[in-house]
């Protein structure tokens, strides 16, 4: 069984979700983020995907994209002057102490970079989430919400987020509980996922 995420919302949304699932890829799968348990990477990835598809693809200031996903502006200025090549070294063990680069913002500029050169950052198929992730979805409240809220519009309102995501627990919390705490309208969905994750 494979989950089809068909996003909604334009191109920008689309190229995002496409540097979010390579950057998983780069990292070895959601598997591998289960087994080391880095699953608080997730919402920082796709934050960072956002930030940097806007800054390359949509020519937003820093400014722009902290308005819009509701970071500061030094954060989206950290994702996107990440120096990509030392965070692969130290993803891949090369680099005996972590830099001091945004993690993150990194990977995803690496994703982004592989996407944009291979062309297929631009295509309009779909993004298949596979069975290995699946598997872990269970565990991995981050990527089980993005899977929930495939086809949403946003900015999307409380009550279309409680009908997508009802029932979910995380870390113990029903979902109705963390939504009723967040402020309205949810702009895209790395805020979502920021907001959430801030919540727990």
């Amino acid at each position: 069984m494979e989950i089809i995420a068909r996003p909604k919302g334009g191109n920008i949304d689309k190229m995002a979700e496409k540097v979010f699932m390579e950057s998983l890829s780069i990292l070895g799968g959601l598997k591998r983020l289960v087994q080391f348990r880095n699953l608080t990477w997730l919402p920082s990835l796709a934050e960072a995907a956002y930030v940097i598809v806007l800054k390359n693809e949509a020519a937003k200031t820093y400014k722009e994209i902290a308005e819009f996903l509701g970071i500061t502006e030094t954060t989206a200025r950290n994702i996107a002057t990440a120096d990509e090549e030392k965070v692969r070294e130290y993803i891949e063990g090369e680099l005996e102490e972590r830099p001091k680069e945004h993690i993150a913002g990194g990977i995803a500029k690496l994703a982004y970079t592989k996407l944009k050169e291979s062309g297929k950052l631009y295509e309009s198929e779909d993004i298949v989430i596979g069975n290995r992730e699946i598997e872990a979805l269970d565990i991995d409240w981050a990527v089980h919400v993005l899977a929930r809220i495939r086809g949403v519009d946003f900015p999307a309102s409380r009550d279309i987020l409680e009908e997508k995501l009802k029932g979910i627990v995380i870390k113990d919390k029903k979902i109705e509980d963390i939504l009723s705490k967040l402020e309205y309208p949810i702009k895209n969905p790395a805020e979502l996922l920021h907001k959430i994750k801030l919540n727990i």
